[in-house]
């Protein structure tokens, strides 16, 4: 457990200061050819959040119910004095929910944040623009704009989370 809390706190230094080192020096020769994303994982699926969306990261030690909120908000934290909703996203991309998820990446829009729940602590790595493409379009009859842009990540398509798309869904049914 020392080891997991050793890593979150590494991974909260890397998010405040938005990169690595080594990132950082890449970013500078690239300019603006690069993103600074996280890494997640949902039910073993990978996806990415860009880092300028997120606070940061913790380990959720306990969840309380809350009756009425909507489908996908599985409840509360208390996270240093404030209370963060909890958002389960695994049901909306059809993966299996049946553990909780250990960890929560606090990700803000407006001023509005949720913790969103994630099986690991997030990578952060820079990512190049060339990486990204649009996400295929959906011919379901409710599609949510969640995953718009699709990244190349180790040979395979990985989703771009929308976190101001995931918040303002949410913002609206509460």
């Amino acid at each position: 457990m020392n080891s997991a809390r050793h890593s979150i706190a590494i991974d909260r230094a890397l998010i405040a200061q938005g990169t690595s080192s080594s990132e950082a020096s890449r970013a500078q020769v690239d300019g603006a050819s690069t993103v600074r994303a996280a890494i997640i994982s949902l039910a073993g699926e990978i996806f990415t959040i860009e880092l300028k969306n997120i606070r940061e990261v913790f380990v959720v030690e306990s969840v309380t119910p809350v009756p009425g909120m909507p489908s996908g908000l599985v409840g509360v934290t208390n996270l240093r004095g404030t209370v963060i909703p909890l958002l389960d996203l695994r049901p909306m991309f059809s993966l299996n929910a049946d553990a909780m998820l250990p960890y929560a990446v606090v990700v803000k829009h407006g001023n509005w944040q949720v913790g969103v729940l994630v099986d690991t602590v997030p990578q952060i790595r820079a990512l190049s623009k060339n990486q990204f493409l649009p996400a295929p379009t959906g011919r379901g009859e409710k599609t949510f704009p969640f995953v718009s842009t699709v990244v190349n990540l180790e040979d395979r398509l990985r989703g771009v989370l929308e976190t101001s798309a995931v918040l303002s869904h949410f913002e609206s049914a509460g």
